[in-house]
């Protein structure tokens, strides 16, 4: 309905669209937000990972410098009680098992003493007893062999293999004279800090001192433990993520589409929901679309309603009237009377259909505008066709039509518009201006562009109008007529689909009165729309 664009742009920042946000996640808040929730749980746990590798090769560099001076110390005891022989020394194996006897050594670790060749001379295993358990291996059933011994022993295992080719790599780097540390396999497959230390006597070297430290797994496992309370804080942050997350979009989403419902079931006119209006994100900018959307739509239902009240209104006067003629004819036998009567009823049919036609034609307004989309428009050329057009079809008698253009060639009087809608404009105030016209006179259009404006003006020399009626004549069904004017000769919509069409593109609409010396001359309809 035409009325429902005067009332939708009632309000001039309701009708303006809203800003869009910039490319997410940079313009979106609800964007660097979830971005931000779900690394930060990532980045507590790369981060306490990161703090216990640290922590982790501490220990492990710490156990390394520990065993390394506790190596040195027993090296040079060794050294110096162990060696025999000038003036090539070596070293007393048994010697050197008394001195492994006579030292604390922790279960925890483990002592052994090469000789230059690279063979075992002091075990402290051996030496303190120190057999470190291991289950058995299962039953054997009778009559079958077990060929994994041989020559007494069992054939070692791929992982004591290893270990043992570990341990003559490190004992064989030592037996050139370079301290060599690191972790290796042991024998039983646990990992172990292991030290390996030249025993030299003068430049010569005697024999390598090993030491072993097994407590590597109770220190990763306790590095485990560690990395517990990372994980679990972790853990609560993704929750509490998760829980913000549905907080700030779930929820709100929820209670629009149930606002939404209730708009749609007419339990509400409009959605509104101040609290979320006022968040400054997407859901706030949503919500703010869609309130005003539905304030729209509610007041475009009003227009609708008012403008179909007064339309009833306006047709039950014609209606009533042919009633009473029709009546009234029925009762009639003079013919005087009768062709009175007659001409009532040909004004007021005529009346009635000039008022539907112009509902119909306000009632396609809106679709007519919605289907047009604005292009460059010269006025100039418009203006003069229209102006033409009453001319060619002038009669005798009737009112002429001037047209004046003020216009340059780095001025054109160029807006952006719908073509059809702004020449009903100007039609509309052509025809009111040349009804209140004398006969034989004159209506004078001119346009003029000024500050960044196309100013058009269609001015008479009728009776003017009433000052308090400058803005009343815009309203729907809004007539009045000098005496002796043809009654119901107007619908009253013309100047009221003028504004609407004006007002649609961005542009301004308004009456005043011609004076001369104190006295009215005539009246004048200004029309300014934006220069393209």
């Amino acid at each position: 309905m035409a009325s429902a664009i005067a009332t939708a742009k009632s309000d001039e920042g309701r009708g303006a669209e809203r800003p869009r946000r910039g490319v997410w996640p940079i313009g979106s808040r609800l964007g660097r937000l979830i971005i931000t929730l779900n690394l930060l749980a990532l980045i507590i746990l790369v981060g306490g990972a990161l703090v216990l590798n640290e922590l982790r090769r501490g220990l492990v560099n710490a156990r390394i410098e520990s065993l390394t001076l506790q190596g040195q110390v027993i090296a040079n005891v060794i050294d110096q009680t162990a060696t025999v022989g000038e003036p090539e020394p070596s070293l007393e194996a048994d010697t050197a098992a008394n001195v492994l006897q006579s030292l604390f050594i922790p279960r925890t670790q483990r002592v052994r003493l090469f000789d230059s060749e690279g063979h075992v001379l002091a075990d402290s295993y051996v030496v303190a007893d120190r057999v470190e358990s291991s289950p058995l291996p299962p039953a054997k059933k009778p009559g079958e062999q077990d060929f994994s011994f041989d020559l007494g022993f069992r054939k070692p295992t791929h992982t004591q293999e290893a270990a043992r080719q570990a341990l003559a790599s490190e004992v064989g780097q030592a037996l050139r004279g370079v301290t060599a540390t690191g972790m290796r396999v042991a024998d039983n497959g646990r990992r172990v800090v292991s030290v390996s230390i030249p025993i030299t006597h003068v430049r010569a070297v005697l024999g390598v001192l090993t030491l072993e430290a097994g407590d590597v797994d109770e220190i990763i496992a306790a590095e485990r433990a560690a990395l517990i309370p990372f994980a679990l804080v972790a853990m609560g942050v993704t929750l509490l993520s998760s829980i913000m997350l549905t907080q700030l979009i779930a929820r709100p989403i929820m209670r629009l589409a149930s606002a939404a419902d209730r708009v749609r079931l007419s339990r509400a006119r409009a959605i509104d929901l101040p609290d979320l209006a006022e968040r400054q994100d997407e859901i706030g900018d949503l919500t703010r679309s869609l309130t005003d959307m539905t304030r729209a739509l509610s007041d475009r239902i009003d227009a609708i309603e008012r403008f179909a009240a007064d339309v009833a209104h306006e047709i039950r006067n014609p209606l009533t009237s042919i009633r009473s003629a029709t009546e009234t004819l029925e009762l009639v036998s003079d013919d005087a009377p009768r062709e009175r009567l007659m001409r009532i009823l040909k004004n007021d049919v005529g009346r009635l259909d000039r008022l539907i036609t112009d509902i119909s034609n306000a009632s396609r307004l809106d679709a007519e505008l919605a289907r047009e989309s604005p292009r460059p428009l010269d006025l100039e050329k418009v203006m003069s066709e229209i102006a033409a057009f009453y001319e060619a079809t002038l009669r005798e008698g009737e009112t002429h039509v001037r047209f004046r253009a003020q216009a340059t060639p780095h001025e054109p009087l160029r807006v952006q518009g719908r073509e059809g809608p702004l020449g009903q404009v100007f039609r509309n105030l052509i025809d009111n201006a040349r009804s209140f016209s004398p006969p034989g006179g004159e209506v004078r259009v001119s346009a003029v562009r000024q500050k960044g404006e196309v100013l058009v003006t269609v001015e008479d020399d009728g009776p003017g109008m009433p000052p308090d009626n400058l803005e009343t004549v815009f309203e729907r069904f809004y007539t009045s007529r000098p005496k002796g004017a043809a009654f119901g000769g107007n619908s009253g919509l013309g100047l009221s689909i003028a504004r609407q069409i004006v007002e649609a593109h961005n542009g301004r609409i308004w009456a005043e009165n011609r004076e001369q010396d104190g006295q009215v001359i005539g009246a004048r309809f200004s029309v300014a729309l934006p220069a393209a």
